[in-house]
């Protein structure tokens, strides 16, 4: 579905060549060294394993000995982090020569990157970087998204951000930014619906009103993760997207409200510190199964 635009001088780009096949309609984890033997040993009942591009972009090693085994008997997605899609400054061609050489390597179901940047000049800063929502912001990503398709001949997702701060200067909110680029550049989009959550009680909004504001129709995977609790500098709650802790019962409840819009979708489990058993993580995959399989079931009803 194509959204009309609210700007007049807009070009849309035609959709990118996409891969053969999507990721499964079930839940994933993402690869995490301490349970590469394990997963090779016990074979988990899963949708599909998700990595970090950059922690894949040389050559050999035991990295890529584990993923190759892996990746043989699992969908996978790529996850970049460092692309820095939102700079000020033109993207790292090496960079995305090397992330060619990845993707070609392994033929992933779906790759994906921020909706942030990380780099000035000459620095790169390890977080991923607010942006304003503003017009010469909105050419700039939708420029660095052309280019990044192109260069990877694949349609990309793009990740709604977790934000703590808003710049005064934006003058469109998030949901239409980032649809505008979606029917600007034919990129899908990843819902991270832990950042949506974070981001709307940070800026007193309502998650529920963000999400349904979105271009759905472009969501090829979503994202569950957990957060800590903070308080700002007046006393407000403040919350952080650590990837370090369970997911929240108020994330699940937002993902069960996204499920009923979208029917099921590929829904990874991120857990980036405190890395707990696989175990764990089996366990808030095999709820995530649960809440597709009831996605699933409304919409045969729905059909029927």
């Amino acid at each position: 579905m194509t959204t009309p635009s609210l700007f007049t001088h807009a070009t849309p780009g035609a959709p990118n060549p996409q891969p053969r096949h999507r990721l499964p309609n079930r839940a994933g984890l993402g690869l995490k060294p301490q349970h590469f033997a394990e997963i090779l040993a016990t074979s988990p009942d899963l949708g599909f394993f998700e990595i970090h591009a950059e922690n894949y972009l040389v050559a050999g090693g035991p990295f890529h000995h584990y993923l190759r085994r892996i990746r043989d008997r699992y969908p996978l997605s790529i996850h970049g982090v460092g692309l820095s899609i939102g700079a000020d400054e033109p993207l790292d061609t090496a960079h995305l020569d090397r992330l060619a050489a990845l993707l070609d390597r392994y033929q992933p179901q779906s790759f994906s990157e921020h909706l942030a940047w990380s780099t000035h000049n000459s620095h790169f800063f390890n977080d991923l970087l607010p942006l304003p929502y503003d017009l010469p912001t909105l050419n700039r990503v939708c420029d660095h998204l052309d280019q990044t398709q192109d260069h990877l001949q694949r349609r990309i997702l793009l990740e709604n951000p977790a934000t703590y701060i808003e710049f005064a200067a934006s003058t469109l909110d998030e949901a239409t930014f980032i649809t505008e680029i979606v029917r600007r550049t034919g990129c899908g989009l990843l819902l991270d619906v832990n950042n949506a959550y974070v981001s709307a009680i940070n800026h007193h909004r309502d998650p529920h009103g963000y999400i349904a504001a979105l271009p759905l129709a472009a969501v090829g995977e979503i994202h569950l993760a957990g957060f800590a609790e903070d308080q700002d500098a007046a006393g407000a709650p403040l919350l952080i997207d650590t990837h370090g802790a369970p997911i929240a019962a108020a994330v699940w409840d937002l993902y069960a409200f996204t499920l009923e819009r979208l029917g099921p979708t590929p829904t990874l489990i991120e857990r980036d510190h405190n890395i707990p058993t696989l175990a764990v993580l089996l366990a808030e995959a095999q709820c995530a199964e649960r809440w597709l399989g009831c996605a699933q079931q409304d919409r045969a009803e729905a059909v029927a």
